[in-house]
């Protein structure tokens, strides 16, 4: 709660310099420009975040008493090189309040806008600058205006997905408002899961130029990661009412919207659905006229039929593959059947072994070595995951007792927090099911190469440990990691009482040996709880001997 209102008195101010004040006037006249109204950025709290290194941490520090350990905590700073305070994470940006379905604030998003006279030679960064993750913010289960669309979403049945902040204000203050943005050009996992509680019609409506059919913002590897996504779940999303928005070419949504919302409703009700738009990429990627264009288009729309679920529509959509290609049916039944079964499709399509093997694993021809991933993490973070992804029912005991953004290592830290996500309970309490090939998909390549290396590694089979075994070793890796933590607060509050003493600040002074006090009877709590977790444990030990 502390840190909503933290982040609620940042959107207040950004919104204030915005409207209010001579710095935030380029951003006001450039928003304008764009055609938004002043009722759209007072309702939706757009601003603009001026420049200057800490000037959002100072004005909440005197005016709201916010700490910068706070503002650290919610995303709003990063720390300076030399460790000596922090600056503010955005500057110089048009600010998007990012909400939750409730309505809470999350996050922020940042669009630079490069003033007139700037330096040319000068990096403003990336465009748009989203959030760090934090306590409140994960992007890959956030959908930007969901708050406000959630409801007539629920209406429609539709949802309509654009990926940007402007495209979807745009449809909102054009009164099309079951539009969302996703935040980056590939759904998640989680945001797909957070879509399908308001509605099972998927209308994806992404900007797409001359090259986005390969390899820009509506990509073909992007629709079909989506397709094995809602085949390997029970969404209740049928593949057909999964459709793409086709828009005049070289035209965003936001473009579309404020100069032909007549146009934009009509691309939306004719949006084609996801398979057959697929059919026709790869159809006008190659020469059909030749037998080897041939072999292409279908080897290259074949996986995506594997993964439809339902029969009735993969026979249908075999039927359109044959209209097209002028290839016979019979080969395209050989060819939909043929086996896949290398170690590294397997590993692909999320199989269900217990176990991956390392060396379908490392046979990946784009694998990384496992050593070098296993060595991003500490040899605990690495211990804890693979416990937690082979056996997962101590995941939801792990999460209980480990917050998502507890791991020391960034690899580890990511890895962990899609798993909470995952099991995070539904708005009935029920917890989510883990499924090891839908957390694979959702995963950048880095943090899906750690877990793959995770599985892979050498060692026993903690599922072949009795269940006091498995809870002491679950528990050993907590003890440690909140050891490591206990040390780390030691080492900054050894540093700090140093400073203090140097410039004669003897409250501080009193204040830091307080807390390294406590810092002393947590370590013996620690103590304490570690020889209860041995004692636990070694009789099973002694038995099994």
């Amino acid at each position: 709660a502390r840190l909503r209102q933290v982040l609620e008195a940042a959107i207040a101010f950004y919104h204030s310099v915005l409207v209010n004040h001579r710095l935030g006037r380029p951003a006001l006249d450039y928003l304008r420009a764009r055609g938004f109204t002043d009722e759209t950025i007072e309702r939706f709290q757009l601003g603009w975040a001026p420049g200057g290194w800490d000037t959002l941490g100072k004005t909440l520090a005197a005016r709201r008493d916010v700490r910068p350990d706070e503002l650290a905590e919610v995303g709003l700073t990063s720390p300076r090189a030399n460790g000596r305070g922090a600056y503010d994470k955005f500057r110089e940006r048009i600010i998007f309040p990012i909400r939750d379905s409730s309505g809470n604030a999350v996050g922020l998003g940042g669009r630079y806008l490069v003033p007139a006279d700037a330096d040319p030679a000068r990096d403003f960064g990336p465009k748009y600058l989203n959030s760090p993750a934090t306590a409140l913010f994960d992007k890959s289960r956030t959908l930007y205006l969901v708050d406000r669309a959630k409801g007539p979403m629920r209406r429609t049945g539709q949802a309509v997905i654009v990926e940007g902040y402007t495209d979807a204000l745009m449809a909102h203050q054009q009164g099309f408002d079951n539009v969302v943005a996703s935040l980056g050009t590939a759904l998640t996992p989680g945001q797909v899961a957070l879509i399908t509680r308001y509605a099972k019609r998927i209308a994806l409506a992404y900007d797409v130029d001359a090259a986005g059919e390969k390899a820009g913002t509506l990509g073909v590897q992007a629709l079909e990661a989506l397709i094995r996504q809602l085949a390997g779940t029970d969404s209740g999303v049928e593949l057909d009412e999964v459709r793409v928005v086709r828009l005049p070419d070289g035209k965003d949504p936001d473009e579309v919207l404020l100069a032909n919302p007549d146009l934009w409703r009509e691309e939306v009700r004719t949006a084609l659905p996801i398979v057959d738009h697929l059919i026709d990429v790869h159809a006008r990627s190659v020469d059909l006229k030749t037998p080897g264009g041939k072999a292409r288009f279908v080897d290259a729309i074949m996986p995506t039929l594997r993964a439809v679920p339902n029969p009735v529509m993969r026979d249908g959509y075999l039927g359109r593959l044959r209209q097209v290609s002028g290839v016979e049916e019979r080969i395209l039944l050989e060819v939909l059947h043929r086996p896949t079964t290398s170690g590294s499709n397997r590993v692909a399509a999320g199989s269900t072994d217990s176990r991956i093997n390392a060396g379908a694993v490392l046979a990946s021809p784009d694998a990384l070595r496992t050593s070098d991933l296993l060595r991003s993490i500490t040899p605990v973070e690495a211990e804890l995951l693979r416990l937690v992804l082979l056996l997962p029912d101590q995941q939801l005991r792990v999460a209980d007792a480990l917050g998502p953004d507890m791991l020391p290592s960034t690899p580890a830290r990511e890895l962990y927090r899609a798993i909470v996500l995952m099991r995070a309970p539904d708005d009935d309490g029920i917890p989510g099911r883990f499924e090891r090939g839908r957390l694979l998909d959702g995963l950048d390549e880095e943090t899906r190469g750690l877990a793959l290396a995770i599985y892979a590694k050498d060692g026993p089979d903690p599922a072949t440990l009795s269940a006091p075994r498995i809870a002491y070793a679950v528990e050993n890796c907590l003890l440690s990691l909140e050891a490591d933590r206990i040390e780390e607060r030691s080492e900054f509050n050894q540093a700090e009482q140093a400073e203090a003493e140097r410039a004669g600040d003897r409250a501080a002074i009193e204040r830091l040996l307080a807390q390294e006090r406590e810092i002393n009877e947590e370590r013996r709590s620690l103590d304490r709880r570690r020889e209860q977790a041995r004692l636990l444990a070694r009789p099973v030990a002694a038995g099994r001997a």
